[in-house]
């Protein structure tokens, strides 16, 4: 039987971004089941222009010029890579209503739900994770 690993993003940060979708991906290529809700901040890691464009921690520029010498992936990348590698994204469907956002305002092939829809998932969970 596959892992399942349910991960909760509720910060919406650029090293928020990176924790998220590099837990994710590891997992999903040691072929887990991976599921990902996005509350509150977190929203913005698949929001199509915030994802764009995550803040760094105040006095942490310089760590920009790093991930980009290091050749890693940026988070819209990362994001495309999650979802070809069967990750799944639910966007929490209160802090939607509470935002005025709607689904065309992320990335393309999300789930929109609620707690419940999440839960579901996390309840056979073998890891859970919050960001």
């Amino acid at each position: 039987m596959k892992k399942r690993v349910a991960i909760i993003a509720a910060n919406g940060g650029l090293f928020d971004a990176y924790k998220v979708f590099n837990i994710a991906t590891a997992a999903a290529a040691t072929e887990a089941e991976v599921a990902i809700f996005f509350t509150f901040e977190g929203l913005n890691l698949i929001h199509k222009e915030a994802y764009q464009q995550l803040p760094l921690p105040e006095g942490k520029e310089q760590i920009q010029q790093g991930f980009a010498q290091a050749n890693v992936p940026s988070i819209p990348e990362l994001v495309g890579m999650a979802q070809e590698m069967g990750v799944k994204f639910i966007a929490c469907q209160m802090t939607m209503d509470v935002m005025g956002l709607t689904k065309e305002h992320f990335v393309d092939g999300i789930d929109v739900g609620g707690a419940v829809t999440f839960l579901d998932f996390a309840k056979d969970a073998d890891i859970t994770l919050t960001f």
